[in-house]
């Protein structure tokens, strides 16, 4: 115990409190149990960590507690023992980090849940693991929150200390113009976007530009050659097909599924290559589009398919990245944090909320293709104010 809460204490110096990423007030931290899962490398710990410093400051151990269930303590002593112990010597609150490592964390955790009443726990993981079928049925104790990656908003202010209010849809729709112009008052958007595209939905650029794309390469490396056979089963033996697909994936997006020439090229069945889309999906590696989010169609399989954000396109594309490819990228991933995305089965690129219709483009963009279609436009790139039905392409980077 003592040597976790000396882990504990020196975790807690290397943390600040400069820049705070909006879900922390997202949140509701009076629940006794939260969960927050997401893609490897997005905050997750870091998030916690300013929490508990906000919260309980920077040496309290008696009633708080940060735990990385990858340590090798868990490795020869019981989590519930763990917690068990804990409790009586005061402890109120826990944070588990990691807990897909753990093999029996969910039901330990429901155990404790159940046996400490006054105990609040925070739990953090992989995208992968699943509340509901983790072994033991957590949903109705759980609240579950997913982190995404930094928005362009965000990347303005951890790097640059440019900090924005965030901007609703309806905020972008119905007043774009004034956000523009807050913004051109303090910075030229386009002069940092292009950099945002590349380097800087990933926290971990704070640990090195040069080797920035190295470690997004390992972090991809670790989720298809450990968490997708420990969390969905994948057959370490087709570890080097998932490679192959996502080489594939990442050579040719945005692309129609076209699943039988993919199941030739990646030698699995039709039906294994659909379970290894939905795991990447699933992981935050890559992003599958339907013409139809609601109907059984999605069942079947998806329209189209991105990586999950632009910065792992430049990381994981083998030749040079196209521009259409990167634009859309970015738009269906900054859009799809908090609302429906669709491929539009029209000629526009796509429906979002089932309401909005979006062609993406550059600055010469016309429109055509959107021509007569109610509340459409066009997310421009190289554009800074709102012209008509032209809204800026970065503008879409302040929705979260």
């Amino acid at each position: 115990m003592e040597a976790l809460q000396k882990r504990h204490l020196a975790y807690l110096r290397n943390v600040n409190l400069d820049f705070v990423r909006d879900i922390m007030n997202d949140i509701d931290w009076s629940d006794r149990l939260i969960a927050l899962r997401g893609q490897r490398g997005v905050g997750k710990t870091t998030l916690i960590l300013q929490h508990i410093l906000q919260q309980f400051g920077p040496t309290d151990t008696t009633s708080v507690l940060y735990v990385s269930l990858d340590n090798i303590y868990f490795s020869n002593h019981n989590l519930l023992d763990f917690i068990e112990t804990f409790h009586a010597k005061g402890g109120k609150y826990l944070f588990m980090d990691e807990v897909h490592k753990y093999q029996n964390w969910s039901r330990e955790v429901k155990n404790a849940y159940d046996e400490f009443g006054d105990m609040h726990f925070v739990v953090t993981g992989s995208s992968l693991i699943n509340i509901i079928n983790a072994g033991t049925d957590l949903s109705r104790r759980c609240i579950s929150y997913n982190m995404q990656g930094l928005s362009f908003r965000e990347y303005l202010g951890m790097f640059h200390g440019f900090k924005f209010p965030r901007a609703s849809m309806q905020d972008v729709m119905n007043r774009g113009n004034e956000i523009c112009a807050e913004v051109n008052k303090v910075l030229r958007p386009l002069q940092y976007f292009h950099r945002y595209l590349s380097k800087g939905y990933y926290p971990i650029l704070k640990e090195g530009e040069n080797s920035y794309y190295t470690r997004i390469e390992n972090m991809v490396n670790l989720t298809l050659e450990t968490e997708l056979p420990m969390l969905c089963g994948v057959d370490l033996g087709n570890v080097r097909k998932l490679k192959s697909l996502l080489g594939i994936l990442a050579s040719g997006l945005p692309m129609a599924i076209d699943t039988v020439k993919l199941s030739k090229m990646t030698e699995v069945s039709r039906t294994t290559l659909l379970q290894y889309l939905q795991h990447l999906d699933a992981a935050r590696i890559i992003r599958l589009l339907y013409s139809d989010n609601k109907t059984v169609k999605r069942l079947q399989k998806p329209d189209k398919v991105y990586l999950e954000n632009t910065n792992l396109l430049y990381a994981l594309s083998q030749a040079d990245v196209n521009v259409g490819t990167l634009r859309e990228v970015f738009f269906v991933n900054q859009t799809g944090y908090a609302h429906s995305v669709e491929y539009s089965s029209t000629q526009a690129d796509f429906t979002v909320d089932g309401k909005l219709t979006f062609e993406i483009g550059g600055r010469t963009k016309e429109g055509h293709q959107i021509s007569g279609v109610e509340n459409s436009y066009i997310a421009a790139d190289d554009e800074e104010y709102v012209l008509g039905n032209k809204i800026p392409l970065w503008l879409f980077g302040f929705l979260y």
